[in-house]
């Protein structure tokens, strides 16, 4: 039990030392390159007939490994439920959750629950120790006794919880909305310092042109992937252009989620900004951004979260986002202004006074 615990712990801190350096899945399904995946806040299913090579960790979701599917490696769950009726070629590790290996599941290693609970059915196989809820254990030096604790009485049983899976948890979709709003925020105080005079005209563009931005951001954002796919279609035909389809594809939807992300910032420094000046204080740039960046995410995030018209005001907001990075340019070019001409009527000679 002892070697187990360090075991586990081991794995847990492996696991969060390497989250910052490995690649990041808001979702995901289906095999894996053999290099593992980190998931926050969404659920995986391993579909029948897919093998995932690798390990694979979640933060607050569940895992469903379908029958005659296969995970080559270790398994650590963290706040989340396991239902299994493959094979996991690996260890599985859950931290605060539930797992269920069905009557076709095969787990090789070994199987370890810290706060949660493990429901074998009559056929699932284990072939390596199953520990449940571990925990540490308290070395006694040489010599001395430990102290004789008093027998506790029998209690009835108590009915094991039913495996309820939850497809939606409130908590862990606002860890989720939390996260994203640290990421993007820590990304805006990084480009702020190398494009500040860029960001500042986007976000003119945002406060002076609203209505012009959101047009034009409807426009890339529609029409943008049409024309993207259709001239890829074309080279697709020629057979002899399909790399150059695929280079169109990939940077097309580079420069359209660079657009997205650089607008978001932008709106972030403004609200930002007039956050500082509401407080009549004076910010750095990077703290500016940052923190107003996040206010967006954060906001916005928790509006998307509401039922049938969530979506409305984040994509109102993308929209914009993306036109004003369209009609300056990346914060290259000025903000257009029009300027509506004014009509002057004629001056009639005869009312103006001799000059003495």
């Amino acid at each position: 039990m002892k070697n187990k615990f360090r075991y586990v712990s081991f794995l847990l801190l492996l696991v969060l030392l390497l989250v910052p350096a490995s690649s990041v899945h808001a979702q995901g399904s289906g095999p894996g390159d053999g290099s593992g995946r980190v998931i926050f806040g969404s659920n995986f299913t391993l579909k029948s007939g897919d093998t995932f090579e690798g390990d694979l960790v979640l933060f607050g979701g569940n895992v469903t490994i379908e029958e005659d599917a296969t995970l080559k490696g270790n398994l650590v769950v963290i706040g989340g439920q396991v239902e299994s009726n493959g094979l996991l070629d690996g260890d599985l590790v859950v931290v605060g959750g539930q797992v269920s290996l069905e009557k076709t599941a095969v787990v090789e290693g070994d199987v370890v629950t810290v706060g949660g609970q493990l429901q074998q059915e009559d056929g699932a196989e284990i072939n390596g120790e199953v520990v449940n809820n571990v925990a540490p254990e308290i070395d006694i030096p040489n010599g001395r006794v430990p102290p004789v604790v008093p027998g506790v009485p029998s209690v009835p049983d108590v009915p094991s919880a039913p495996n309820i899976n939850i497809d939606f948890n409130p908590f862990l979709s606002a860890g989720g909305i939390f996260f994203r709003a640290v990421v993007v925020a820590m990304l805006a105080m990084l480009i702020v310092v190398f494009l500040q005079p860029q960001m500042e005209q986007v976000s003119d563009a945002i406060v002076s042109q609203p209505l012009m931005s959101g047009v034009f951001g409807l426009a890339a954002t529609v029409g943008g992937p049409i024309v993207i796919l259709v001239a890829s279609l074309i080279m697709i035909v020629t057979l002899i252009l399909i790399p150059v389809a695929v280079v169109v594809l990939f940077l097309g939807s580079l420069l359209l989620a660079l657009a997205w992300l650089f607008g978001v910032i932008a709106l972030g420094y403004e609200v930002g900004e007039r956050f500082t000046r509401s407080l009549n204080q004076t910010w750095a740039p990077v703290l500016t951004a940052g923190f107003g960046t996040f206010l967006v995410m954060l906001v916005g995030g928790a509006v998307g979260a509401i039922p049938c018209i969530g979506w409305v005001v984040p994509t109102l907001i993308g929209l914009v986002a993306v036109g004003a990075v369209a009609i300056t340019r990346f914060g290259v070019r000025p903000v257009p202004v029009s300027v509506a001409n004014v009509y002057t009527p004629p001056v009639d000679q005869s009312q103006i006074p001799p000059t003495s």
